[in-house]
């Protein structure tokens, strides 16, 4: 008897935390939910929407959200007139389309997004034009209830050309009572085509206090919001991360390496390479490429904008100014940071030896530093 698959798991599921649909809080944004509620009450509601915003910081919640109350719309009317019009996106967790929902099951929700690739061994890396046509059928299929109808796409980003494309078409003549949420974590990168035929909605990075609290919805704490945020850039996704590898330690490791420059303690250097080679070191050593293009830009804005208010490690924004006196040294680490970020593309690409690609790095940084960092 052949061995059973186990099943893929779901490409907007961050490990460790319920999926955005299963969500009952989403913290941070206000701004955003009351700018799609103004719209919705106002009567003039877009039928695309482009979410966008780093990721982790609620995107899919706020989509999920936003569905709940569209889907939910039916009952608006009752047999003494119209209903008042809500003051939140909030619907009660016990009401039939919101359970629909966070069951995967709800007939007129369409979420569309990775799929298996060709062998049904991995996820793909995109979504595809044969997915799109799927979400063809749906927007012409009648609803059975004459509800509205919701698509949900995460993320555009991940379309392939021929997708995006098939999509623009839908987003030119979008069926009736139909809206779309097109989540984005890189805009810029859309055909302008798609952008222009959506109203934004912009989610913004949460501070420290806000990102604290989305944690312990989740059932993670942490005693320094401030580092957590920054290493995270404000993302409960990209936090949850950092708790689950210990990221915040390798970051204090990496601030206190490069505290000794323009030199280096080599040992501990070699050391932290190392740590990023061997079996089941892939995760490191993809959160420490992460970590170091993050200090990099850190160090760049540092000598435009002067010290940051937040440190993302003890002693970090003392280094930073060491390492960006001047707006020139500040243009220096950012063509750093481009050139390593390429390196490291390349260096995964071909199976580069990753300790070997990690003190090669190190080893740049602390060569670039001897042109601007004093003894």
């Amino acid at each position: 008897m052949a061995k059973s698959e186990a099943p893929l798991p779901e490409p907007d599921r961050i490990p460790g935390a319920p999926h955005p649909r299963e969500s009952l809080r989403l913290i941070g944004q206000t701004a955003a939910e009351e700018e799609f509620l103004t719209a919705y009450n106002s009567g003039r509601l877009h039928s695309g929407w482009l979410l966008t915003g780093p990721p982790g910081v609620g995107k899919a919640t706020l989509a999920y959200r936003i569905a709940e109350l569209l889907l939910s719309e039916q009952d608006a009317n009752g047999l003494f007139g119209a209903a008042p019009p809500p003051a939140s996106l909030q619907l009660d967790p016990d009401h039939p389309d919101a359970r629909l929902i966070r069951a995967d099951a709800h007939p007129r929700l369409f979420v569309l997004r990775r799929g298996p690739n060709s062998t049904g061994s991995n996820l793909a890396t995109v979504i595809s034009v044969e997915q799109t046509r799927d979400l063809k059928s749906f927007l012409h299929l009648s609803a059975a209830d004459g509800g509205r109808r919701v698509v949900i796409i995460d993320t555009v980003d991940e379309m392939n050309r021929n997708a995006a494309n098939a999509l623009l078409k839908e987003l030119e003549e979008p069926p009736e009572r139909t809206t779309l949420l097109l989540l984005s974590h890189q805009p810029s990168g859309l055909l302008p085509t798609i952008r222009s035929r959506c109203r934004t909605l912009r989610l913004a990075p949460l501070p420290p206090a806000n990102l604290a609290m989305a944690l312990e919805d989740l059932g993670y704490h942490t005693d320094t919001p401030d580092a957590l945020a920054v290493i995270s850039g404000g993302s409960v996704g990209g936090a949850i991360r950092m708790l689950q590898s210990d990221g915040l330690s390798l970051y204090n490791s990496l601030v206190q390496l490069l505290s000794g420059l323009p030199r280096m303690d080599r040992p501990s250097a070699i050391k932290l390479s190392e740590a990023c080679a061997g079996r089941g070191s892939e995760n490191r050593f993809e959160l420490t490429l992460n970590l170091i293009e993050l200090l990099l830009s850190r160090a760049a804005r540092s000598g435009l904008t002067g010290e940051p208010s937040s440190q993302g490690a003890p002693g970090e924004a003392r280094l930073l100014a060491s390492m960006a006196p001047h707006d020139h040294a500040a243009r220096a680490w950012a063509n750093l940071q481009q050139t390593l970020s390429a390196r490291a593309r390349h260096g995964k690409a071909v199976n580069l030896d990753p300790a070997a690609l990690i003190l090669d790095m190190l080893f740049r940084i602390e060569a670039t530093a001897a042109s601007f960092v004093s003894n």
